[in-house]
């Protein structure tokens, strides 16, 4: 996949190779980028370069990313409008504003829900508009967590829609976050006063900490940062970023995520050079195996941080998680039943990646 990827973005040659293609569908599809590469190829003039084969599968996943995302662009903008009118700030996060915006159409990136920015005091305001709205089933809160998720089922369709109200982008007990540092300076859209788009910063921020979020185990979290870069390279300033992340105590979160799009895209650097480099070796993309995998897990959840005492709160966290983030196969389990049935399956996992070396 990232073979492709750097062709798309002029760091190499597309792959020749009609094999290569049919193994790629599978983490294509996996990944949900082929409303991206589709859109991306196409705008390049390189999609006929691609095997037939592989054009009409892209394009097949391409149309219903496109329909789906009118529907859901329809109900966002039924939102956002009625906040408008309530007097609600709103930020429309990723989905169909990162299609539209950074990518450039609306059936650019494929998307299943709605992700909306608001001010912790409108939470209440905003949660009786969703209802108002048909939205009315409520997901149980990870406790917390910063978000809140409601949604409706919808005709014809056996996956609900499904909005999520944000009023932060990171978890206050690993980091001293302030979302009113990216709410001062968002831009109001249009001809609107309260719905409003964060600044480039802001964004390449914002999706960088979601693919940290992630440990980067998707491509779609890779292109997401690169379109943003593409997009904004004059326009974004890489001391300030890590200077307001310095504050909020998310530096290390940047570094590392930077440093291996970095590595696995260095021409990259051409076009914004990013000089605080650090080397990860232990994180492969989808070929870590073995004890090395859970080295770079234990890398990523235990030190990402700033500091020591968020990291020990993540390792406490890890160590005993809500009854909500435990899988679900082990949570339908009672009490300590259910801890003992997570963690013998942990140490079933490590000692199954001990053995596979």
């Amino acid at each position: 996949m990232i073979e492709l990827i750097k062709a798309i973005y002029g760091q190499g040659p597309l792959p020749q190779d009609k094999f290569y293609y049919h193994h790629a569908m599978n983490d294509i599809e996996e990944d949900g980028i082929a409303s991206q590469l589709y859109f991306l190829l196409k705008k390049q003039g390189k999609l006929e370069q691609t095997p037939d084969f592989f054009q009409l599968f892209l394009k097949e996943n391409y149309e219903k990313a496109f329909y789906q995302n009118l529907f859901i662009k329809s109900q966002q903008n039924e939102i956002t409008g009625q906040f408008e009118k309530q007097g609600i700030d709103v930020i429309p996060l990723k989905g169909i504003h990162l299609a539209e915006m950074v990518f450039g159409h609306v059936g650019a990136r494929a998307t299943s829900d709605i992700d909306l920015l608001i001010r912790i005091e409108d939470l209440e305001k905003a949660i009786e508009v969703i209802h108002l709205l048909g939205f009315t089933v409520e997901e149980a809160p990870i406790p917390g967590h910063f978000h809140c998720s409601y949604s409706k089922k919808l005709p014809n369709s056996e996956m609900p829609l499904v909005v999520e109200l944000h009023w932060s982008l990171v978890k206050q007990s690993t980091s001293k976050f302030d979302i009113d540092d990216l709410w001062k300076d968002a831009r109001t859209v249009e001809r609107y006063k309260h719905i409003k788009e964060l600044t480039p910063n802001h964004t390449f921020y914002m999706i960088c900490l979601h693919g940290w979020r992630h440990n980067l185990d998707s491509m779609k979290y890779f292109m997401d940062i690169i379109q943003v870069l593409y997009l904004y390279h004059v326009e974004l300033d890489f001391e300030e970023i890590l200077k307001l992340a310095a504050v909020h105590q998310t530096h290390k979160r940047m570094i590392r995520t930077l440093s291996i799009l970095y590595l696995q895209f260095p021409l990259l650097n051409e076009m914004k050079p990013f000089i605080y480099k650090r080397d990860f070796p232990l994180w492969k993309y989808r070929n870590a195996k073995g004890f090395k995998k859970y080295l770079d897990f234990l890398d990523y959840q235990l030190f990402s941080f700033d500091s020591a005492k968020h990291s020990f709160v993540e390792f406490i966290h890890w160590l005993v998680p809500s009854k909500y983030e435990i899988p679900d196969q082990l949570s339908d389990r009672e009490g300590l039943k259910m801890y003992l049935f997570l963690y013998k399956k942990r140490i079933a996992g490590m000692i199954k990646a001990l053995f596979s070396n």
